[in-house]
């Protein structure tokens, strides 16, 4: 097995082709695997991290899936020396700041055990929707009874991530393992899938719809942007100028101009909806690693810093940048984000439990709650038509809406 750059940083973090190498790998039955078909092609910064022994299998399990081969005598030694030397540090405890704004949490634990629920989706019929990446599944909560229903999708092992739906009712999810988009018809459970026309486009990532009922996607290892026109399932790709990009998440402006966060450096993009045209803006520091934004109503951009623990505004039409230090401090690893009302909500995914955060751009405050569940990484929310949050909460295999009083 050789990992290309592009598999190991998307599993292990945007910082690992750009730091020194450290730390050293211990001595070993597995180091020489490790330097063989690892290292050779990158540092090691970001082992330091950790995982446990299951955490590590299941990396291994997720580079076959982007399109590595290990072989099945190397698994079991590469996860057994992983876990022995880059065990996980115990995160930091959460900062909570008090202020005058009242929420509270609902969360229901997914139908599969191991599913793991990466995004989720707030419907108009008010149902919570959540892709079951690890149990290649979609899911429905009706939150008003409780009662969950399933749909597994029809290619075995296609990974489920972004989820969002059409005017019609019909969801749709990118296939991060098997390179295609699907559309699911809630009423028959019917699955239609769109290939990628390009090999390279292996792992869609985090899908939006514009004004017109275009469906605008990011490739993220693949380093693409995708258009899918579902009048006629036309799939046009662009490839993004900067390589190792990581194109992650996306909204649309009040134009219909797609913007997007390039995870693999300190980069913002948008392209251009009728030519794909693909331009490029640079954040202020080298190290920010912008992995989600969010938009609020004058067409500013919102990011999460999950490298150094901020939050950041960019207008793109000035070139204008500002950053504000999350609660959680360096290591609060800010992922999911949206707005709502033109307040910034985010979550901290670093600290332990993680925190919601919600920032007013008007008074320039903070303050945050702990999850209940405790979030075990929440990496994608957004608002529902209640004017609360959806929230998928993958570690602990939940999914939640939070009412703000």
């Amino acid at each position: 097995m050789r990992m290309t750059p592009l598999m190991l940083t998307w599993i292990l973090g945007p910082a690992l082709a750009a730091a020194d190498p450290s730390p050293t790998l211990p001595p070993g039955p597995g180091k020489a695997i490790v330097e063989t078909q690892c290292v050779r092609c990158h540092d090691t910064v970001r082992l330091a991290n950790g995982r446990t022994r299951a955490g590590w299998a299941d990396v291994i399990a997720q580079m076959n899936n982007i399109g590595a081969t290990v072989a099945p005598a190397e698994e079991d030694v590469l996860a057994d020396y992983l876990a022995a030397h880059f065990a996980p540090r115990p995160a930091p405890p959460a900062t909570i700041v008090a202020g005058s704004v009242k929420v509270s949490f609902r969360e229901w634990d997914v139908a599969t055990r191991g599913a793991f629920p990466h995004d989720p989706l707030a419907t108009a019929d008010g149902a919570l929707w959540y892709t079951g990446q690890k149990g290649s599944l979609l899911g429905r909560v009706d939150p008003r009874s409780g009662g969950i229903r399933e749909y597994p999708t029809k290619v075995a092992d296609s990974g489920p991530h972004g989820l969002v739906a059409d005017v019609a009712g019909a969801i749709w999810f990118t296939a991060n393992y098997r390179g295609y988009i699907g559309r699911l018809d809630p009423a028959t459970g019917i699955i239609t899938e769109y290939d990628m026309p390009d090999p390279g486009a292996r792992d869609p990532h985090t899908p939006i719809f514009d004004h017109r009922g275009v469906l605008w996607f990011t490739v993220q290892g693949g380093n693409r942007v995708g258009r899918l026109v579902p009048a006629t399932g036309k799939v046009t790709l662009a490839a993004v100028p900067t390589p190792r990009a990581l194109p992650y998440g996306i909204v649309v402006d009040s134009h219909g101009v797609p913007f997007f966060a390039e995870f693999g450096t300190h980069q913002l993009a948008s392209i251009d909806p009728e030519t794909m045209a693909i331009h490029e803006y640079v954040l202020p520091n080298p190290a920010t690693r912008p992995r989600r934004i969010a938009i609020t109503s004058d067409d500013v951009l919102w990011y999460s810093d999950y490298a150094r623990g901020f939050l950041g505004r960019y207008d793109p039409r000035t070139g204008a940048a500002r950053e504000w230090p999350s609660p959680g401090g360096a290591g609060a690893q800010p992922y999911a984000i949206t707005a709502l009302d033109d307040v910034i909500w985010y979550c901290e995914t670093g600290v332990e439990p993680n925190t919601l955060v919600r920032f007013d751009p008007r008074s320039e405050k903070f303050q945050s709650w702990p999850i209940p569940a405790g979030g075990g990484v929440v990496r994608h929310m957004m608002p529902t038509r209640e004017h609360g949050l959806a929230l998928a909460e993958s570690g602990v295999g939940k999914v939640a809406l939070v009412t703000i009083q």
